[in-house]
């Protein structure tokens, strides 16, 4: 693929920090923050595509399939990191959300740039996933055209698969290849081509706003509250009562009693609570109801209507 960095926008020079190094510390961080404030913008500007994405996304987990992040850099480092919250926030693991990066777990933590560039290992790296077109694969580069992800993509099409591209330019390649393309222009960096700086925090925003979307669209959100969330240290298991405890008002004693029985599973809890029932009777309330605790307490409350 021929570079043509020229016509990249997140490759100009920023006018605005044209001498930024004979500036005062002051002045520097003013700066940096000021441009910082063009990000909101232009992910605002993005929201149609961003729901598009987060309803093609919603639909893959809910069928059955996978979302695979792929990227490289600080692109691929923030899939990274998006989807290893996902497992003790919402209980997803990598048999749902998974993230490759070029370089592998060696990329993660050090430089392994010349990795970016290897279409061969990019396609090596997904097609090891088995991937199947009940799946999704979603792109992530702030030039938009980086070859490890762009080889994916074109691959993850012929599958069938829906493809979604988060670039920071416009008309990249990811637009020519993805059935959705979210594209934050946030213009020059304030060091010309730090990508890990305006580009990286929008991507961050987008990344945050998909995944969570996509959450709560299949039920791991009770009103605003992460009742799938995996209460795997002392705070966690503060939270999880807490949650417990604003759901059902029921006192923390009972709580503790009832996340004891419950393996301190939080739909299990609400529903065994609000229920006044034994795990096996939640569990099939809470199946009947496809995992979603509000539509369990309407067949709760439909229940309880009916015998009065």
């Amino acid at each position: 693929m021929e570079l043509k960095l020229g016509n990249l926008t997140t490759e100009k020079r920023n006018q605005a920090s044209l001498k930024i190094d004979t500036l005062s510390t002051a002045e520097v961080v003013a700066l940096i923050t000021r441009e910082d404030q063009k990000v909101f913008q232009a992910v605002q500007e993005e929201l149609p595509r961003i729901a598009q994405a987060a309803d093609l996304l919603t639909e893959v987990l809910k069928r059955g399939g996978r979302i695979f992040y792929m990227g490289a850099g600080t692109s691929g480092r923030l899939g990274v990191l998006d989807a290893a919250e996902l497992w003790p926030t919402y209980g997803v693991g990598t048999d749902q959300v998974k993230a490759l990066i070029a370089g592998g777990t060696e990329a993660v933590f050090f430089p392994v740039e010349q990795s970016e560039d290897d279409e061969e290992a990019g396609l090596r790296d997904f097609l090891a996933e088995s991937p199947t077109s009940r799946d999704a694969l979603l792109g992530i580069s702030a030039s938009g055209r980086t070859p490890y992800v762009v080889a994916a993509l074109k691959r993850a099409q012929e599958i069938g698969m829906v493809t979604i591209g988060l670039a920071c330019n416009a008309d990249s390649e990811f637009s020519k290849i993805a059935d959705v393309t979210i594209a934050p222009v946030v213009g020059p960096e304030v060091v010309t081509g730090s990508t890990r700086m305006k580009a990286g925090t929008a991507q961050k925003i987008v990344l945050n706003t998909l995944s969570t979307t996509i959450m709560i669209k299949i039920g791991k959100v009770y009103q605003n509250l992460m009742v799938d969330m995996l209460p795997t240290n002392a705070k966690l298991v503060a939270r999880a009562e807490q949650i417990i405890m604003a759901v059902t008002g029921a006192p923390l004693t009972d709580v503790r009693r009832v996340m004891a029985n419950s393996s301190n599973n939080i739909k299990l809890s609400i529903i065994m609570l609000k229920a006044d029932c034994d795990r096996d009777t939640a569990q099939t309330l809470l199946a009947e109801a496809e995992g979603v605790v509000g539509r369990a307490l309407q067949l709760i409350n439909a229940a309880e209507g009916s015998d009065s």
